[in-house]
């Protein structure tokens, strides 16, 4: 049954780092907050790369980690909980890195190229390939909060890169 993480009792839902760590109240969806935060992220990255291409969705994901790993630090620091599943920045991060291929090598976007990044990311993230799964157990904090989403990202852009030149999608 659908229902909502809390927020730690140090956070409140209007304030800017609940908006960006949920990515606009998306984590709080629950179960399956990653999901709901990689979909959330989609039409924002649709229309990065529609109109500033594939260093419009990095400068956008570079900015997203930036304000991802501020927002993780205001969250952590009043609660136990380490790697909260209401925080989802990371995922919309993570999925505009692996939009990237797409914006450089469609144009436009297949219905398929954008179901296989969306795909290959939750893949990515939810299997923990090396080294997704060093930055997941290894760092702590913020860092790795986020850095596994983007190594999650990566690993599924290459793979859709390696797709879209050998005329997969």
């Amino acid at each position: 049954m659908i229902g909502l993480h809390p927020l730690p009792a140090h956070m409140r839902p209007h304030h800017p780092a609940t908006l960006i760590a949920t990515y606009l109240l998306a984590g709080l969806i629950k179960p399956a907050s990653g999901t709901w935060g990689s979909l959330a992220a989609l039409p924002l990255g649709l229309y990065t790369a529609f109109l500033f291409g594939p260093f419009g969705l990095l400068l956008l994901a570079a900015i997203g980690y930036g304000l991802g790993h501020w927002a993780s630090t205001v969250w952590l620091n009043g609660t136990d909980d380490q790697d909260p599943s209401a925080i989802v920045i990371d995922e919309a991060v993570g999925m505009w890195l692996a939009m990237t291929p797409l914006a450089l090598l469609q144009e436009p976007f297949s219905p398929l190229g954008i179901a296989l990044a969306f795909a290959l990311f939750r893949l990515f993230d939810i299997i923990k390939p090396w080294p997704v799964s060093w930055a997941d157990a290894k760092l702590g904090g913020a860092t790795g909060i986020m850095l596994d989403d983007v190594l999650a990202g990566l690993w599924a852009a290459l793979m859709l890169a390696a797709a879209a030149i050998y005329g997969l999608i």
